[in-house]
Order: C-alpha cells, then structure tokens, then sequence
C-alpha cells in the first residue's frame, strides 16, 4: 500500500512523498514538490493522492479522501496550448436543438462547426479541428463520406423547417424570397458554373445563382441553385411550385423584389393561388398610368395610393426622406450627362443621354417622367385590402431587408464565395454545409440580438488551457469562469420555445 507523507526540508519548506513499507523498510516512489505554504502542501497533497489512484487503481475509504485532477501547481504543470471547446459545445448544441445532429455523420456536423468559427476549405477545417478543438477525423474520410451527404438536403430542409415551426411558429403563409450570385476562382464554364449577371461585379467569372427563403424573422428554410446564366426572375415559379408540392402548403404568400415581376411571372402566380407582394418598376409604367399616379398620390409624406392594374394591385406611397435622396441621385446624373455632352468622343452609355439625328442629346422626356416619380415608391399585390392594408403591404415588402441580411452573413462571416471546387457535386456539398451553417448563424443572432460575429468574439474569450501534469504525466483543462451575461444568452439560444 501506498503512503503520502510530509518531510520538513531546509529552511521552511516541506517535502511531499509517496512511499510503501519493503522489508520493514521506508521506500520512496515518488517525490511530488516542495511547498512553504499549508495552500501550497495541500495542492501537493491532493496530486499524491492522484498518483496512488492512478499508479494503483487503489480506491479511497473516506469521501475526504478523494483525488481532485484538478488541484495542480503551476510548478509540477506544463502548458500545452489551449482549446474552443466551449465554443464548439454551444455550437453543436444550436446544431443538435434544430436537429441536424441526429444520424447525421459527426464529420458535417464538424464542417458546419469551423465554417462558422473560422471559414476555409473542406480539408483545411479538419486540420484546423484539431487545433482548435483537439477533435480528430481522418482526411480520408472526408472522401468517403461527401458523396452521401448529397442525399442529406431534404432531410436538412424538412428538420429546418420543423424547427422553425416550433421555435418561430412559422406556418408558410408568409416568406421572403430572393436570389444571389456566387462566383468561382477561374475563368472556365461548364454546366453549371456559367457566366451571367454578377452581383459581385465579377462578370468575366462563372458562377452560380442561388435562391433563398426566409421566414419573416429572417430564419433561412430552403434554398436552390441554378445554373449562373439563369434570370433571377426565371427562378421564383420553380422554386415556390416546388417547396409547395414538397411541403403541401396551402395558403401561401412570397414576397420578393422588382426583378421577379413578369406578367408571365404573375400569371404562374395566380394559377396556382400564390398571394404575392414584390416590387414595382415605375419607370416601366405607361403614360397614362403615370398621369393617374401624379394627379392623385398628393406628395404629402407618408401618403398612399392604390390602384388597379392587370398585374394586380399597385400601391404607391410618397416619402419626403425618399424624395429628398431621389432628387440627389438624379441631378447626380444629370450634371454627368451634360458633362458627357462636352467630351462627345468620351460619351459612355448614362442614363439621361439618348442618340438621334447622328446627334447625342439630353433625354428630356425621361428627365421629365423620373421628376414626376420623385420620392415615389411602387408595390404590386393580388392582396385585397380588405384582407390587408396597404400599410401592412408596404411594411411586409420592406422586411425583405432579411433575405439581403442573410446573404450577405452568407458571403461575408460565412464566406460561401469565392468557391474554389470545381464540380458539381462538391459545389452541392459546399452549399449544403454553408446553408446550415447560416441557418445556426441566424438562429442565434435573432434570438441573441448579437451578430454572430460579436458572438463568436465573445464566446471565444472562454477558453480550455491546456496543462500537461508533469506528476502523473495526464493533460488537465482548466476552463475560463462564464461571465453570467454569457450564459444568460446562451440559456436565451437554447431555451425552446
């Protein structure tokens, strides 16, 4: 049996041992530390008793007696480096709170993690695992696994909007939808990475055009990919159709932007009893339609007019702020068009200048319509009023901002762009793990009222040091204290509703 006894050494420092009785004999196995504190023996006592457990799996009588791992001194310890495990912990707790944790591969769900924490690519972030989390996967089974999470992604969506339905209420009535490109590192095309329309003014480069739904709090529940050629307004009636024979909806209602209004669009809308709300482009409109709008919408603030047009209601609101930023915008371009009149060999295409007779002029008429249109914005609904005012109209397009906040978390925390892969099915991957990523992401900033990047920066003070014991040759964690505001908001991320 093993002992733990105190030897008084010189001066006032004490000596701490482990020894056992030989042959009526004294034998030290090992020596502990030196302290001159009662503190400092007391640590050293506790380290003792976790070598003897250790050393000879002997189990203590009296509950005093049992070892503590986590009482060290810094002189018997080396450290080592330190983890975000509790960072990781809060993430995959968010994960496995949606759903996304049960029967799925550990691995994506790890992916998912460090595209959040810290986004790079797919064999990067397993090494990074490891060093930040001290979590290890094989390489190689990345090569194995990622084909079959392809099929993950009506699984994914159907648990996304589960967990909407129960943490938000969402019940398809009312979602935002819009479309976003997304380029590549090249310059080649192929089947699906074209080259198109670029919201990131990257037009010499192939891309995709991905779609997205939100709720109205702004929580991503679905999302498609096309080819980078397609029109954005070629997008909404395959999307809608599809999530609403998916998801049997019934009573159903898309808000979107200007860009996915077509008569044809609206068309496909009505036949298959979808409401809609989306943007109107008044300088599209005719003479007479804007005579009505100028003699009747008086240009008091916050004034609204509705009318009746063969795309469905068109609801006009004035705004004074809007007027005011409209009016800037146009002189804008006025004075660089008539700037543009005095250099005509440097003439490039601007709004307010129009060619004829050989001659390059100012397009009066269309100054003419854009100062009547001033501080004029247009919305168009099959919505009777009845049903909803045009304020709630008006108010619902404006919450579209969500969908644009989405993306751009997307693009900008997330980094889904520039994608480097090169075929389709790591492409399909890539936006798999990047739309449950977002969807974590949105979760705890709407529930947090913090971007998720003030979130990560504050959860990333809380770190694991890494103390290898140097006495029982174990590594020990010792973890920063969780200030209380934090755990307030993550209880507040967790709680379910």
């Amino acid at each position: 049996m093993l002992h733990v006894r105190t030897v008084k050494t010189k001066g006032n420092s004490r000596s701490v041992q482990v020894y056992r009785y030989q042959n009526s004999k004294r034998v030290i196995i090992k020596h502990i530390g030196s302290g001159t504190t009662d503190q400092e023996i007391a640590a050293l006592k506790e380290m003792a008793r976790v070598f003897i457990s250790d050393f000879t799996k002997q189990t203590y009588l009296f509950k005093e007696s049992k070892p503590n791992e986590q009482t060290v001194l810094v002189n018997q310890c080396e450290y080592i480096g330190f983890y975000y495990t509790f960072l990781y912990d809060v993430l995959r707790a968010i994960q496995y709170q949606i759903g996304y944790v049960l029967k799925l591969d550990p691995l994506l769900n790890d992916l998912v993690v460090m595209r959040i924490f810290e986004p790079t690519s797919k064999l990067r972030s397993i090494e990074l695992m490891e060093t930040y989390f001290g979590i290890r996967h094989r390489r190689q089974r990345f090569y194995e696994s990622a084909s079959k999470w392809l099929g993950l992604k009506e699984i994914i969506e159907k648990k996304t909007i589960d967990f909407a339905k129960k943490q938000y209420a969402f019940g398809f009535s009312l979602l935002f939808y819009d479309v976003t490109t997304l380029y590549f590192e090249t310059f080649t095309e192929d089947e699906l990475r074209k080259n198109g329309f670029s919201k990131d003014n990257k037009s010499q480069q192939p891309q995709i055009v991905v779609a997205l739904m939100v709720t109205p709090e702004g929580f991503p529940v679905s999302y498609e990919v096309f080819t980078g050629n397609t029109f954005e307004g070629h997008t909404l009636i395959p999307v809608i159709k599809s999530f609403i024979k998916k998801h049997k909806v019934e009573n159903f209602t898309v808000v979107a932007d200007a860009a996915m209004i077509s008569s044809e669009n609206v068309k496909a809308l009505q036949a298959e009893n979808i409401n809609y709300i989306v943007g109107a482009r008044l300088g599209n409109i005719s003479s007479d339609l804007l005579k009505t709008i100028t003699e009747s919408l008086p240009r008091i603030d916050g004034s609204i007019l509705r009318l009746k047009t063969d795309n469905g209601y068109l609801i006009c609101s004035f705004s004074k702020k809007r007027y005011n930023k409209d009016k800037y915008e146009m002189n804008k371009q006025i004075d660089r068009a008539k700037s543009m009149l005095t250099k005509p060999s440097k003439v490039k295409r601007v709004k307010f200048l129009k060619s004829g007779n050989d001659k390059i002029m100012l397009n009066e008429k269309l100054i003419e319509k854009a100062t009547k249109l001033l501080g004029i914005k247009g919305y168009i609904t099959d919505i009777e009023e009845t049903v909803a005012s045009n304020e709630i109209i008006i108010s619902r397009y404006h919450d579209l901002y969500k969908v644009e906040q989405a993306f751009r978390i997307s693009k900008n925390d997330l980094r889904t762009r520039p994608i480097f892969h090169f075929k389709e099915e790591p492409i399909q991957l890539h936006m798999l793990i990047c739309f449950m990523a977002l969807a974590v992401s949105k979760h705890i900033e709407i529930t947090s009222s913090l971007s998720i990047r003030a979130f990560l920066t504050q959860c990333k003070k809380i770190t694991d040091a890494r103390l290898f014991n140097k006495i029982n040759h174990k590594e020990l964690r010792m973890r920063t204290t969780v200030p209380n505001y934090l755990q307030e908001i993550i209880s507040k991320i967790l709680r379910p509703h």
